[in-house]
């Protein structure tokens, strides 16, 4: 802001009141001091004139200058802090990325496919024909509790019905123990089911007189999910993403009972989906020591919204066929308490039952959730032989033949901010590919966690010998192209295991991205989700190093280097390798003169040779890469099918060597 000496006339004494000049652009003590002490020698000459640094007024100057310095920093500050690039603060990042709509990921839960069998007798059917008798078997439900070799807790998704085989809910039967007659005395049921990371909870809260968006904090930290809530007299809430939101889903159980026109489908489609209307929601916010808030509805009247709020029945003008109150006032206030934002609960007790808990280790590998921690085993069929169901329960046992996935850890602070923008600016929609690539990355964490996507337009080939019309025309094709499809869009996923290494995804994660995606995505838009190809590689760079130096602890810290450099959190799908980039961050260690090529095994000459590593009985990806023929110009390309480079084995995949002697 410029500066001012503007004249004004007090009217009171007819005399001209001289506006004295201040400077605004000056805010840090320096500079304010130095304009403090030109506003004294310019104002006030005759009054004061010792400017020596040790004169009591200079005391006084510096004084305020540094009260300035101190204001103007906290102004910046605060300021800072509103927006959300330029923040710091964990409390007002979240703060900001929730106002935008996006929920900032926690300990993400991992998802696991498990195997689930039951062991039940034979029954004869008549003509030397056996079955397994399902009678015997029971339902295990939903919620039960299982626990990994590594003390990881899984909830138990959905109901397990070995009474039931279908196209959606397949059970294998094989054979136990057949006689010499080779008549079977027992089967085995197997049924695969999906369970969460997580440890299930309980709490109660308890409330009096309705209050506007009353809110209450759970327990514990890193909660995932909300499993229910309800009050006192059995009422379900429901969580909404606002709480205008007024309908939501609710899967109720196919029967006879909820729908007798669908309840014959009841073995292919357990389960329908119903859009119910309701005044008892909730929202969740996440705070900033990982404590999930729960706000309810600001409806605290139990009157009519029309007794509330003005309508056409109570007010209008002075007609002949209508009624006049024109005179009757109305508080703004009252529209707050309707229940269009929900009810607030009242003079009741809240049952909230939640998971929490979750981490990358949860990502637990085949078959090491072996053991039950808690069995909800149900057989409902009456006559049933108690001992046999017994038996058959008793039985009951788990595995999983599939390595979990879709567990992570807390999304960083750069992660919140970069994500919440992103979701900000996709406008709750998908179109173009970064919108699609933001709602992958919001998927939210119950459902699983993408480590990395890429999207590509699908392609679809014209082959020799199909028939195209031309200019009225007839004729065969006679090449076959490459051509893009526009209505399609190929998805290239990968997750992490336990130790953060790259893996492909399981189906129960694919098909709840899928599910999720469909609520966002453009009606023409087909996603195809694929698995992204892992090329892992190893790194030989050779260093130079100064006289003085230790070269072992140069090469360790140039080693460091390179492994921070190939962080896997830090490389995308399809990311081309730079060697001078490499070449670079080497030559960056304190005692590295500079980077050469290695001259082993390198018949290119390369600056940083990148080697790919390809068995399997070492634990690497199995895929084949030609690194040496795919570096142009001192860039390694990756593949033409969506792939990653990745450094698996960091401690034994990056070599160093020291060359020369200076």
């Amino acid at each position: 802001m410029p500066t001012t000496n503007l004249k004004e006339v007090d009217y009171g004494t007819n005399k001209k009141i001289i506006k004295k000049e201040v400077n605004y652009l000056g805010r840090d003590f320096a500079d304010i001091r130095a304009n403090l002490i030109e506003f004294a020698k310019s104002y006030f000459p005759s009054q004061y004139n010792d400017f020596n640094e040790a004169s009591p007024g200079m005391m006084f100057v510096e004084m305020a200058a540094y009260v300035g310095d101190v204001l103007n920093y906290y102004v910046d500050n605060q300021f800072r802090e509103t927006l959300l690039n330029q923040a710091e603060e964990k409390k007002n990042i979240f703060e900001i990325a929730q106002s935008l709509g996006y929920k900032p990921k926690l300990a993400c839960p991992s998802t696991v496919k498990l195997s689930l069998t039951l062991d039940v007798p034979a029954k004869s059917l008549g003509g030397g024909k056996y079955a397994p008798n399902l009678d015997i078997a029971g339902k295990l439900q939903a919620n039960s509790r299982f626990l990994s070799n590594t003390n990881v807790e899984f909830t138990l998704l959905d109901d397990v019905d070995f009474k039931v085989s279908s196209s959606l809910d397949p059970m294998d039967v094989t054979t136990l123990a057949p006689t010499s007659g080779n008549i079977p005395t027992s089967y085995r049921l197997t049924k695969s089911a999906l369970a969460k990371s997580g440890v299930r909870k309980t709490q109660t809260f308890t409330f009096g007189n309705a209050k506007t968006f009353d809110s209450v904090f759970l327990g514990d930290k890193n909660v995932t999910e909300i499993i229910s809530i309800t009050d006192s007299n059995g009422n379900k809430w429901y969580e909404v993403p606002f709480l205008a939101q007024d309908t939501v889903f609710e899967a109720e159980e196919n029967t006879n009972l909820n729908d007798p026109s669908l309840s014959t489908y009841k073995n292919d489609s357990p389960y329908l989906l119903k859009l119910i209307k309701t005044a008892r929601r909730f929202t969740t916010r996440i705070n900033d020591d990982n404590r999930m808030e729960v706000k309810f509805g600001s409806g605290i009247s139990s009157n009519p919204d029309e007794e509330l709020i003005p309508s056409p029945d109570n007010v209008g003008s002075s007609l002949g066929f209508g009624v006049s109150r024109l005179d009757e006032s109305y508080d703004p206030a009252n529209f707050m308490k309707t229940r269009t934002f929900g009810l607030a609960p009242s003079n009741t007790t809240l049952t909230i039952e939640y998971i929490f808990g979750g981490a990358i280790e949860h990502n637990v590998p085949v078959n090491s959730v072996n053991r039950i921690l808690e069995k909800n085993y149900t057989n409902s069929t009456e006559g049933v032989d108690s001992t046999l169901s017994s038996n058959a329960e008793q039985s009951l046992n788990v595995t999983n033949l599939e390595r979990a996935s879709g567990g992570a850890s807390e999304e960083t602070l750069d992660e919140v901010k970069l994500n919440a923008s992103a979701f900000f600016n996709a406008q709750n929609r998908a179109v173009t590919r970064a919108d699609y690539i933001t709602r992958v990355y919001s998927l939210p964490q119950k459902y699983g966690n993408i480590a990395k996507a890429f999207i590509v337009q699908d392609e679809q080939l014209e082959q020799e010998g199909q028939l195209e019309v031309v200019d009225g025309e007839v004729r065969r094709i006679k090449s076959i192209d490459v051509i893009p499809n526009p209505l399609a869009l190929n998805m290239y996923l990968l997750g992490y295991t336990a130790d953060s290494k790259l893996v492909r995804l399981n189906n129960a994660v694919k098909q709840n991205l899928k599910t999720y995606l469909s609520q966002y995505r453009v009606l023409t838009d087909a996603i195809n989700l694929k698995d992204a190809y892992v090329i892992n590689i190893g790194v030989r760079f050779a260093i130079t190093v100064k006289r003085g130096y230790n070269k072992n602890e140069v090469l360790f810290n140039a080693i460091q280097a390179v492994k921070k450099h190939f962080e896997i959190k830090k490389w995308q799908i399809n990311q081309p390798i730079i060697l001078s980039d490499i070449a670079y961050v080497v030559g960056l260690v304190d005692g590295v003169v500079t980077v050469v090529p290695p001259q082993d095994n390198n018949p290119n000459k390369n600056i940083v040779v990148i080697e790919n590593k390809h068995k399997v009985s070492d634990g690497y990806s199995g895929n084949i890469y030609d690194t040496d023929s795919s570096v142009r110009d001192g860039i390694l390309y990756p593949s033409l099918d969506p792939s990653i480079f990745e450094v698996k084995y960091p401690n034994v995949d990056i070599e160093g060597r020291v060359v020369g002697d200076r």
